[in-house]
């Protein structure tokens, strides 16, 4: 295993109903405490006023998220709508069919690189990643079920059944039939999106063995994530495990009125979530709002159903099928959410994996250190043979308010 030092590439109701509220309300508390300092500070310095104004400047300048591509739909086995678009490197799709003309032959598929995003995020968490490889190698962005563009999951909104990681690599292989249906492929999965490709992989092994070249696990996962301490004291911790799985299904029964209580303590979870996301205290304002708008945009009934899911997530087994391909295992060494020996323990279980920690990077270490991400990318595709070695992949600014010394 090599590994990469980053910092060298830089139903509830009446009583009942109260009751969950009240036990939310500490939840909630517990999981605040790291950002909570912060928050009553700036709430002591600034009006409320003021940061309004100051998420709709950032909302209406910030850049990120705003690019797209060509639009298109798949559908999964239960019938949900999944959207996805796709950047092509020539944006002229009779070129193919001109090229079999002169040459007189079938051209080879190119290689495509689907990117899948993580809980509560949607396809534009690779907002930096996407713009670097635009015109350099064809690439799919999708959202999963609920989330961003996608439709609400058919099977939870029509018959109550809960979301499984099983489920969201069914959901995958729909995208890949739509989107990418010949050629080799390239998978980057970050979080839950590195989950959705482990269960790719053991529900269509062949898939694997036959097409993809080249896999990324970014902060992610292969289990085991019911031991994660989310940063908290053991008493803090065992709260959180004991009340949240109740809480959140309550709260996702009373999805309207927790909507305008989430917007009413707007402050209080951007701390959280801040907390949560990033390590560095010099994020850009704008991207740190940006991660903002994508979790404040998860509906809480989308929260709570996925929620338990994360609990049964165990696809050790399934990290297999990716041995002897070139794999890149990432993560940020302050990350919260999926700690870093999680992604150690990817490694040790795929020998010729990258490792790469990044040491001051917190769970969205592909917005808050893109440069990074961005080059072991660009690597790992250059050694799959997906992008030509003298390929030049671009760049999208930093993340980073602090200047160069």
């Amino acid at each position: 295993m090599s590994e990469t030092s980053a910092g060298a590439v830089a139903g509830a109701s009446g009583g009942g109903w109260r009751r969950a509220t009240g036990v939310a309300g500490v939840a909630i508390g517990v999981l605040a405490t790291g950002a909570a300092a912060g928050v009553a500070i700036e709430r002591m310095t600034v009006g409320r006023g003021m940061r309004r104004k100051a998420r709709l400047a950032l909302d209406s300048t910030g850049p990120y998220g705003t690019l797209r591509g060509t639009p298109g739909k798949a559908y999964a086995d239960d019938g949900t709508e999944l959207y996805y678009e796709v950047d092509d490197v020539d944006p002229d799709p009779a070129t193919p069919a001109r090229r079999r003309r002169l040459f007189g032959r079938r051209t080879p598929a190119p290689v495509t690189v689907v990117f899948c995003h993580g809980y509560c995020l949607s396809q534009d968490s690779w907002h930096f990643q996407r713009a670097a490889l635009r015109g350099v190698v064809r690439t799919v962005h999708w959202d999963q079920r609920s989330h961003g563009r996608s439709a609400r999951g058919a099977a939870q909104v029509e018959r109550g059944e809960p979301v499984t990681i099983d489920q969201l690599g069914h959901d995958l292989k729909a995208v890949l039939d739509a989107a990418a249906p010949e050629g080799p492929i390239v998978l980057v999965g970050h979080s839950m999106g590195g989950m959705t490709v482990m269960a790719l992989a053991d529900q269509y092994p062949e898939l694997v063995r036959e097409r993809v070249v080249a896999v990324a696990l970014v902060g992610t996962s292969s289990g085991r994530l019911g031991e994660v301490n989310f940063g908290l004291p053991v008493a803090g911790v065992n709260a959180v495990r004991r009340v949240l799985p109740g809480v959140l299904k309550a709260l996702g029964q009373r999805a309207e009125l927790v909507e305008k209580g989430r917007r009413a303590t707007a402050d209080l979870f951007a701390g959280i979530i801040k907390r949560y996301s990033f390590a560095t205290r010099d994020v850009d304002p704008a991207v740190a709002r940006f991660a903002e708008r994508m979790i404040e945009g998860t509906p809480i009934d989308v929260v709570a159903e996925y929620y338990p899911a994360f609990g049964e997530h165990d696809k050790t087994e399934a990290l297999a099928h990716f041995a002897g391909l070139p794999v890149l295992v990432l993560a940020g060494v302050q990350d919260l959410v999926t700690p870093s020996e999680h992604s150690e323990a990817i490694a040790d279980l795929l020998p010729d994996a990258e490792l790469v920690l990044v040491p001051d990077a917190g769970h969205l270490v592909m917005l808050e250190h893109p440069e990074v991400v961005t080059d072991r990318l660009a690597d790992l595709l250059t050694r799959a043979g997906a992008v030509p070695a003298g390929a030049t992949v671009g760049g999208y600014g930093s993340s980073s308010t602090a200047q160069p010394g």
